[in-house]
């Protein structure tokens, strides 16, 4: 008998388990068009309230990973492993962390997305570097990733194209949420860029879109159990997002950041932290090193003797932006015409943000997007964000807004004023590394 959509959404519906050769049926049509979308939404929603066992799970992730090109690497002499990101504010460490692994030793190509909602996009970020190509083809790719170590560019339609389809219709039926249907359409990708091993930061808290650490933590386990189960090494950390990453939020604003972490100019505790965790597990799924704090040793050297600084500027380079970009990124980076200090009108200590809201702000100004497809403004964004437990004063600055116009700053200055909170007493700091899994 022919295969038909309908009995596979019956047998899920109905709490059955499916079987991988009817999963591969399913998704060869939803990438051939022959599954309608109406389909595929009642599909996505029968697996929202159903689940799926991690045996499902590994099929629909290799599935959607066969739907498109699968890449290999075997002019690399080196390991390659990546690392990805669920997504939150003020989140620029792959562009510091690429660099870092690369001066290690790894080959990290890095395929990374836009912003949608109130969280950034790392893809956006790098378009801020006047020239920069980010969606290059796949020789000038496989060239980088050879001379520099680390590329990070766009996911090309080749790659698991039955995720974008299936990610547009779970988009527009309330069901992005559903942790195996997010599970495979993470790792679909990540196994079609033909890596050794891979390390995800899962994102916990107010400004993350798994917002409890019970849901953080489901998540970690499903991504490091299917990858697992479908051939590929993988750790998770669980990080949190209950303030922004990085003291700044935005496009041009993370890359300057980015830019004066990686030449020690400045570096935010926090986002230091993370950044050589998540590096430190790469070495380790990478072979490289023997333990996370020889690991941590070997990235803080790479900051620190400019290695990486250097991996990144041949990155930007060897993509087509300015060959002295860390040389003078200020010069290179396109600026706000307005930037306005928001005071912070009381006395006490920022006790916590909704940090959710302070993304959304970045995108009032125009520095995100509402739908996909919409312009991204590179040059707006808050910067010089405080973190939890500094004093202040009424006119101390909790953050400049870097906008087109007055109007902006004063949407912006709203919205930040409602996204923070004081309190009378110094809040204890909380963890930024929340939990390990794999």
């Amino acid at each position: 008998m022919s295969f038909l959509p309908q009995e596979i959404i019956r047998t899920k519906r109905d709490g059955g388990e499916l079987d991988s050769a009817g999963i591969a049926a399913f998704i060869q049509g939803l990438t051939d068009g022959s599954v309608s979308e109406g389909q595929v939404a009642a599909f996505a929603m029968a697996v929202f309230f159903r689940g799926m066992s991690r045996k499902e799970a590994v099929a629909l992730t290799l599935s959607m990973r066969d739907s498109g090109e699968v890449l290999s690497w075997p002019e690399l002499d080196r390991p390659v492993v990546d690392k990805h990101s669920t997504g939150g504010v003020g989140d620029n460490v792959s562009l510091m962390l690429a660099p870092i692994a690369a001066a290690c030793g790894l080959a990290v190509p890095m395929i990374s997305g836009r912003g949608l909602g109130h969280t950034g996009g790392t893809l956006d970020k790098m378009e801020s570097i006047p020239g920069y190509t980010a969606m290059p083809d796949n020789a000038l790719f496989r060239k980088v990733v050879s001379s520099s170590g680390c590329a990070i560019i766009g996911q090309t339609g080749n790659l698991a194209p039955a995720d974008k389809r299936f990610y547009g219709i779970r988009d527009v039926t309330a069901t992005v949420e559903s942790v195996p249907l997010i599970t495979a359409s993470i790792l679909s990708k990540k196994l079609a860029a033909g890596l050794g091993a891979l390390v995800l930061d899962v994102k916990c808290g107010n400004g993350a879109f798994m917002d409890n650490p019970d849901r953080a933590n489901e998540l970690a386990r499903s991504l490091v159990e299917v990858a697992v189960g479908a051939g590929m090494p993988t750790t998770a950390l669980v990080t949190d997002m209950n303030q922004p990453l990085a003291s700044a939020a935005g496009n041009a604003v993370e890359v300057m950041n980015a830019a004066d972490f990686l030449t020690g100019k400045a570096r935010d505790s926090r986002l230091l932290e993370v950044t050589l965790t998540l590096a430190a597990e790469m070495l380790v799924s990478g072979g490289l090193a023997a333990t996370v704090e020889e690991a941590k040793k070997h990235a803080l050297a790479a900051l620190e003797n400019g290695s990486a600084a250097e991996r990144f500027n041949r990155m930007v380079a060897e993509l087509g932006g300015p060959k002295d970009f860390l040389a003078d990124p200020d010069r290179h980076l396109e600026k706000a015409p307005v930037v306005s200090a928001c005071l912070a009108g009381e006395q006490g200590y920022v006790a916590g943000y909704d940090t959710r809201a302070i993304g959304l702000s970045v995108v009032a100004l125009g520095g995100g997007r509402i739908r996909p497809g919409d312009p991204v403004d590179h040059a707006v964004g808050l910067t010089q964000l405080l973190p939890v437990g500094t004093r202040v004063e009424k006119d101390t600055p909790i953050a400049m807004i870097h906008a087109r116009n007055a109007d902006q700053v004063a949407v912006a200055e709203k919205e930040l004023r409602k996204a923070i909170r004081f309190a009378d007493t110094a809040a204890q700091a909380a963890p930024v590394i929340l939990g390990r899994h794999g």
